[in-house]
């Protein structure tokens, strides 16, 4: 395709997935042309999405294909209806794929396309104007169309609804007279409307950012802006990355459920498919993560688990389909997607990556303003770094600086006062070498509920168990570790009986170790993602205010920051995105 020849990003908009042969021939060209564009974005409406199988299916018609659908297939699982993003090709090919009614879905996007693939709906005149006025939002002049199944005798009707909506097509040669498709592009005779989308269009010059924090957010964030091309400069206080709440020694990767599956559930299950792929790629299976499965026990008079988990437990986990992620098992949940993750393995790999460079010992007290970007100061006014753009994803640090900022420059305008509140919750890891043989009262995956408790985690030439852990607002009195240790011994006792009757002695004793780290929590308990400046073009942008689920937002936060930086496409629903905004307070 040469018209997306040495540009930073391509964006296509297919209305009609089907088996994907489309996008497959798409990623393939990309593949091979020397002089593609940096990242394909390649997004994709469905009603229904097809099988895994009908995706390989595509490999048996054209051998070279096959090593992409076999790609996209082993990550083709949980497609409930919304937004679901795949990165492919080391995250440099985008398939955002969009599942449910079309035309509510074409209202769902916040982009425009290069080039749009539409195939027309079976749909009344009236209903089909409404379709094509929706999909010219996702639209910029000379938006290239083609258009996929055209009867002939519907031809000449077709012009004329497109042309009304702005869809200008291209005269009939003699010999695709005979042919399903039609070609065209976007250029109504009318002048467009500038405030036709919502937030910023123009995607911002692919420069230096500065981002501040190298815990999960911020790593991420560097991650993502590096492979779309930016030189990013992370920079940390302490001495080695992942120093705060993100050293957590290991975590859970599993999507929050609900009754009204609320933007809650919606946004940390579009998280975990994300943070799922980043781990396949970039960690050692059963060192750095696993693919475990997690059980989630729904504690409150509910039916007490088998106690001979070496057996009936992993009966469970065999016996549910592989393209389930979530099952019901009688009171509780298993999470055959779900996971465990050491998050300082993952920050390490991502900021690994070229185009990264790590800035320990940097602890930024102010941002000074220049003509072109922002110097970064210590303390002593010193330059830390340059950028022209800056993101804060240094959790409760971000909201304090982005604080005194605010009162250094008397502005009232300044967005500080739109953040969400915040504040910090401490937390207490209780965690122990298991004793060999490991005792058949552990669970052989991990345990949710009331707290949760991972067991058979490498650490240091042994395996160890973790149980935690507990919650407690920054701004009381802290409590004693014993104390801490007592209340994870009863949430324990709460979500495995057995197992915590074969622990009490390990609680009441010294042999115990620990992990303390303090979260930062927003008043909604959603991150803060997003520019902090309301011209089209801002400088100063936030990634923080992830909670405990650092591991189930860090990677979709990342994403939507990126989009929102590139002008791409959303990860999310348009809704789903401005429940994150930075500034919604």
């Amino acid at each position: 395709m040469p018209h997306w020849h040495h540009l930073p990003a391509w964006r296509i908009l297919d209305t009609d997935f089907d088996t994907g042969k489309s996008f497959f021939s798409t990623w393939h060209a990309w593949q091979r042309d020397a002089n593609r564009p940096r990242v394909l974005h390649y997004v994709a409406l469905c009603e229904q999405p097809c099988s895994a199988q009908h995706l390989l299916a595509q490999a048996a018609a054209n051998p070279l294909l096959a090593p992409l659908t076999h790609d996209l297939s082993a990550r083709w699982f949980g497609l409930l209806p919304g937004f679901h993003r795949f990165l492919l090709d080391h995250g440099q090919v985008i398939l955002t794929l969009c599942v449910g009614e079309p035309l509510a879905l074409l209202r769902a996007q916040q982009f425009e396309a290069d080039a749009v693939e539409l195939a027309v709906p079976c749909a009344q005149e009236t209903q089909l104007q409404w379709y094509l006025k929706a999909l010219a939002r996702c639209c910029k002049r000379h938006t290239s169309l083609a258009v996929r199944k055209v009867a002939p005798a519907k031809r000449q009707n077709l012009r004329n609804a497109f042309q009304q909506s702005g869809f200008m097509l291209d005269d009939d040669a003699p010999d695709s007279i005979k042919s399903e498709q039609l070609h065209g592009q976007f250029d109504p005779p009318w002048t467009l409307k500038s405030t036709r989308q919502g937030g910023p269009l123009t995607a911002l010059p692919i420069e230096r950012c500065a981002v501040i924090g190298a815990g999960i957010a911020g790593a991420s964030v560097a991650a993502v802006l590096a492979r779309r091309g930016w030189q990013v400069q992370v920079l940390d206080q302490a001495s080695a990355p992942a120093a705060g709440a993100s050293g957590l020694p290991v975590g859970l990767v599993v999507p929050h459920v609900s009754s009204d599956d609320c933007t809650l559930s919606k946004l940390s299950r579009a998280g975990v498919r994300l943070m799922l792929q980043q781990a396949r790629e970039l960690l050692t299976v059963q060192q750095d993560w696993a693919p475990s499965g997690v059980l989630e026990r729904q504690i409150g008079g509910t039916p007490r688990l088998p106690t001979n988990w070496s057996q009936a437990g992993m009966q469970w986990a065999e016996n549910f389909s592989e393209t389930c992620t979530d099952q019901p098992i009688g009171s509780s949940i298993w999470h055959k997607q779900g996971a465990w993750l050491k998050p300082a393995a993952l920050i390490q790999a991502w900021l690994k990556q070229p185009g990264i460079t790590f800035q320990p010992q940097a602890k930024v007290a102010q941002l000074r303003r220049q003509t072109h970007g922002w110097d970064l100061l210590d303390s002593a006014g010193g330059v830390l770094c340059h950028a022209e753009r800056v993101v804060f994803a240094n959790a409760s640090g971000a909201f304090e600086l982005l604080q005194k900022m605010q009162q250094l420059a008397h502005d009232p305008s300044w967005p500080g006062h739109h953040l969400p509140a915040t504040q910090g919750m401490r937390g207490l890891l209780s965690w122990c070498e298991h004793r060999p043989p490991i005792d058949a009262s552990f669970p052989p995956f991990p345990v949710n509920g009331s707290g949760s408790v991972v067991p058979r985690v490498p650490v240091e030439g042994a395996l160890a168990w973790f149980m935690g852990s507990s919650y407690q607002p920054e701004h009381q009195m802290e409590r004693s570790d014993l104390d801490n240790q007592a209340r994870n011994f009863e949430h324990l006792q709460q979500l495995l009986p057995e197992l915590a009757r074969h622990l009490a002695l390990a609680f009441s004793g010294t042999t115990l170790k620990t992990w303390k780290g303090t979260r930062c929590v927003t008043a909604d308990r959603l991150p803060a993602v997003g520019p902090l400046e309301t011209q089209a073009q801002p400088s100063l942008w936030l990634c923080a205010g992830m909670g405990s689920r650092g591991m189930s937002f860090s990677v979709l936060c990342a994403e939507l920051l990126a989009a929102r930086m590139g002008a791409e496409p959303l990860p999310l629903e348009a809704k789903l995105a401005r429940s994150l905004e930075a500034l919604r307070a």
